[in-house]
């Protein structure tokens, strides 16, 4: 028995994997969204969870989704997003880390987790994370195969109070070994005014905790940021809407004074 024939349910899944917008934008902004939506395989049921827990931040990174999608319209730019929760599988953890499928997250046990098998564990990677890591790279290569400025941008939110910890940002730019463009958007982000800004805040980026930036920015030696939005700013259309506009705005400014210039050199 193969792992794919522990679950088979999870070979034709309802819904692909991977949704993708604008796949031939003429940007150099390539999005990610690793944690667009929620959607749960039905071979798993509702992962022993009430549908209270599987419309929080546990489930899926709320808001995100709709500043993607604007952002990616406004930029013309190539968007790769991942359709199913976290809690399935997390797309932005290393496959060997013990949240990428998630025994418990924050104070919630997770029941359709807990004692899994490696078999199970390999499906649900092969049906879900491997697809959408693989389309990644796949639109990477043929970028850098047609010359194309290729910058990546891994859009998130966070939820405004974690473990009974309030987080005073709005908004945080995420990076580990390529500082110049996440520190060129915290200072844009500072100049806006009426923002509080993390600087790598509220999280890092590391080998061990994350995959979408080690794996297919620094990796790969493109320019590289993590973008964390505030949930309860982007809760709403409204929200989104505004932060789409903003991200866009200063998106195109740093196209302007650090893309363009170095495409003309290339």
């Amino acid at each position: 028995m193969t792992a794919l024939d522990a679950q088979p349910a999870l070979k034709a899944l309802a819904e692909p994997p991977v949704i993708e917008r604008n796949v031939s934008g003429a940007s150099p902004f390539l999005l990610t969204c690793d944690h667009y939506g929620r959607l749960i395989p039905e071979a798993l049921g509702d992962l022993g969870l009430p549908e209270s827990e599987l419309t929080r931040h546990i489930a899926w990174d709320i808001g995100i989704a709709g500043v993607a999608e604007r952002v990616s319209s406004a930029l013309d730019a190539h968007l790769i997003a991942q359709h199913y929760s976290r809690l399935v599988i997390d797309c932005n953890r290393p496959p060997d880390a013990a949240s990428s499928i998630p025994a418990i997250s924050e104070a919630t046990v997770v029941p359709g987790n807990q004692g899994i098998s490696p078999a199970d564990a390999a499906a649900r990677r092969r049906a879900i994370f491997e697809p959408y890591h693989r389309r990644i790279a796949e639109a990477i290569d043929a970028r850098l195969a047609q010359g194309r400025p290729t910058v990546l941008v891994s859009l998130h939110s966070f939820t405004p109070v974690y473990a009974a910890v309030a987080r005073p940002w709005h908004v945080g730019t995420l990076y580990h070994r390529s500082p110049v463009l996440p520190r060129l958007l915290l200072s844009l982000l500072r100049a806006e005014g009426d923002l509080v800004v993390g600087d790598n805040e509220p999280y890092a980026v590391s080998d061990l905790t994350d995959h979408t930036i080690p794996v297919h920015g620094e990796a790969r030696g493109l320019m590289n940021t993590g973008i964390e939005i505030r949930q309860d700013l982007i809760a709403d259309e409204t929200g989104q809407a505004q932060w789409a506009k903003r991200l866009t705005r200063l998106l195109r400014e740093i196209e302007t004074t650090l893309i363009a210039p170095q495409s003309s050199c290339a």
